[in-house]
């Protein structure tokens, strides 16, 4: 019995590290964006260029202009629950890497200056954040790019609350 555990899990280490370096090699990232895939990015080299994560789109300032607050909930059995509400957007993951429409897109979520997932609701579960740490959740179109409210990220940013882990 122990010997087919030990095979299972030897099969279960390689078999995951030779998907890795597949999907790697593939140009497929972590968060399940597929930069290799030319149908992804409407095919060629005009395709891809459509699809800038830099390009950002800006609308004017006033009030049915997008915007964004969050909030974090101390989750009962381990971590956070963060809370996204927007304003005037619409979370569209029907749309991801279509083309930009006013107030519709998903949103970007940051610990500390680094990109933690892109989200597509009100609600996701961080299972550890530690006190003092930055969360950001940006607002970005549906082809990918940030959104701007004249000229300015529609972003919202706090810092977790003492007690932070949440182990």
């Amino acid at each position: 019995m122990s010997r087919s555990l030990a095979l299972f899990a030897i099969g279960l280490v390689f078999g995951g590290g030779i998907g890795f370096v597949i999907a790697a090699g593939n140009g497929v990232t972590f968060d399940g964006h597929d930069h290799g895939d030319p149908a992804h990015h409407g095919g060629g080299h005009a395709g891809m260029a459509a699809h800038d994560h830099s390009q950002s789109v800006s609308l004017p300032a006033g009030p049915d202009a997008p915007s964004v607050a969050i909030q974090l909930h101390k989750d009962p059995m381990v971590g956070w629950n963060l809370q996204v509400t927007p304003q005037n957007f619409r979370f569209a993951p029907e749309n991801a890497s279509a083309a930009d429409a006013d107030g519709e897109g998903h949103a970007h979520v940051y610990v500390n200056g680094e990109k933690l997932a892109r989200l597509y609701a009100n609600w996701m579960h961080i299972p550890s954040l530690p006190e003092g740490a930055e969360v950001k959740v940006l607002l970005n179109t549906n082809s990918h790019g940030a959104l701007l409210v004249a000229d300015q990220p529609v972003e919202a940013i706090l810092t977790v609350p003492a007690g932070g882990e949440g182990s």
